[in-house]
């Protein structure tokens, strides 16, 4: 007998519908036969053990017979233990046990435990955005996955914890409740308790380019001694970028559900990531990649932060990867069988010593670097990485009557982040008024920038001056002109002044400092 079911399958960030066609026939020999087709991987391959024991611990044993199970389309490859669930369901179909003769209104996923319990599995998010697309009403995922996958409007996420509780559904209806959840209640909740730039004493030059580049989405790279605090600043620069709407959050919370990083309690990513990782990070692990190409560390950061620190010990070859990124906002990871494209529109935020020791340059210990130590250890980070980087910015050793003075001047990150939202409306309106859909000035291109950046003849003649004088690239020329239209945002002016210019100009002097 034939029965059909529908799950799906992940590949990127997205999901395709797959249909689970199970056929059963007396055994032609005294083995049970059961095989699996429509190019499995080994872990769809093990469910046949899985299937049969956790349908025999919930009372549902299965006669000898020859088993046939195709996953259509069969040229799409099938990985991960989610199909457990609708494979075991289209058994027990085929043999009678379901009152429906077929499900073509369900999706459903799971990994199955030998006791018939239903484990979580990865993606549920945008499974349930492909169960919508495809005008299918109800959504069959583990209890742990319900959250997430609730956050569709459209389809009926029903949460269960065991096959008996979905026999019981298909069946009668009875026993699970699809879930409901308050998608604007979700957006709002906000971290507590999170790092705030009032602990921070001084350091008001670095504080106002952190601002600026939050305002304007901005790279930035921070250059300072050890201990002038570097890290506690970039640690609070997520507390001070404007909150998520609704389509970031999904579009973040698709991404860290496909990798499987969701927290499951949340259901949706509400704050914008702040992702670390440690130097000795290889370039999958930062770009994303693996036979089955996962998200990396600048996909994890998609619509948040990804904070370098000590940039210069990063191998040079994983600094490299994330120039295209960088520059598209996006990464494309091609293998033989598939090219799969992950979004990666992050702000960087990275950390460097001046030289090996750390003191070069700093006026309160002697540096012990040679000239040729300092250039080799500079020489870590190129030059088309450099120009990609909006904003250098030396970070001084804090003195001792700031580090004990009031902290009664110092701004909160509220206060902060009340200005650069006010910068970050100011951005979105102009670029909704052309039915653009950038979300910051980081991201204009460049007609974006001819159509927006106009100088009067003061600002031209200082910009070709500096352009001259350092030395500088067309991709730096293109940073200074979006950092100088986010400085005149923050101030309400339309028209870029030579004063903002001046200050965008003020931000690239370390091109000339350590790369000249």
């Amino acid at each position: 007998m034939l029965f059909k079911t529908q799950s799906a399958a992940v590949y990127g960030i997205d999901a395709n519908i797959i249909e689970v066609e199970v056929d059963v026939s007396p055994a032609r020999d005294p083995k049970e036969n059961f095989q699996t087709v429509g190019l499995p991987d080994a872990a769809v391959r093990e469910s046949r053990q899985r299937i049969r024991a956790a349908l025999r611990n919930c009372g549902y044993e299965i006669p000898l017979s020859q088993i046939t199970i195709n996953l259509a389309p069969a040229d799409i490859k099938k990985e991960g233990s989610g199909f457990d669930l609708p494979m075991a369901m289209g058994i027990m179909g085929a043999y009678g046990g379901l009152v429906k003769k077929e499900l073509p209104e369900f999706v459903m996923v799971g990994e199955l435990s030998l006791d018939g319990g239903i484990r979580g599995v990865r993606g549920a998010l945008p499974i349930a955005i492909a169960a919508r697309a495809r005008n299918i009403a109800n959504l069959i995922v583990p209890e742990v996955n319900a959250r997430e996958a609730a956050v569709v409007s459209g389809v009926n996420v029903y949460p269960v914890r065991s096959l008996i509780d979905v026999v019981n559904l298909l069946n009668s209806g009875n026993g699970v409740l699809p879930l409901k959840v308050d998608t604007s209640q979700m957006l709002g909740e906000t971290e507590r308790g999170a790092a705030d730039f009032k602990e921070v004493r001084g350091q008001f030059t670095a504080k106002r380019a952190l601002e600026i580049a939050c305002a304007g989405g901005h790279n930035i790279l921070m250059i300072g001694p050890p201990g002038s605090g570097k890290t506690m600043l970039a640690k609070r620069v997520s507390g001070i970028l404007p909150p998520l709407t609704f389509e970031e959050a999904l579009e973040t919370t698709k991404i860290h559900s496909v990798a499987g990083v969701l927290d499951a309690a949340a259901g949706l990513v509400s704050t914008r990531p702040f992702r670390a990782p440690h130097h000795t990070i290889s370039d999958a692990g930062l770009i994303g990649g693996g036979i089955i190409p996962r998200p990396g560390e600048v996909s994890l950061s998609h619509n948040g932060v990804l904070f370098l620190d000590e940039l210069p010990e990063f191998p040079r070859n994983v600094l490299e990867v994330m120039r295209q990124p960088l520059e598209d906002g996006n990464v494309t990871i091609a293998r033989a069988s598939m090219s799969l494209t992950f979004p990666a529109r992050f702000m960087l935020a990275a950390a460097m010593n001046p030289c090996p020791c750390g003191y070069h340059g700093s006026g309160q210990r002697q540096c012990q670097c040679t000239e040729p130590m300092i250039q080799r250890y500079v020489s870590k980070i190129s030059g088309p990485l450099m120009d990609r980087i909006d904003i250098h910015i030396d970070v001084p050793a804090v003195n001792y009557k700031e580090l004990r003075g009031s902290d009664s001047k110092t701004e909160s990150s509220a206060q902060i982040r009340e200005r650069v939202v006010r910068a970050r409306e100011v951005q979105l309106n102009r670029f909704a008024a052309a039915g653009e859909r950038n979300y910051s000035n980081a991201q204009m291109s460049s007609r974006q920038i001819r159509a927006y950046c106009d100088l009067g003849s003061d600002s031209e003649r200082m910009l070709e001056r500096a352009m001259q004088q350092q030395g500088l690239s067309a991709r730096a020329h293109d940073r200074i002109l979006k950092v100088a239209r986010t400085v005149a945002d923050m101030e309400g002016n339309p028209q870029i002044e030579s004063q903002h210019i001046a200050e965008a100009i003020q931000y690239r002097t370390l091109d000339r400092t350590y790369w000249a």
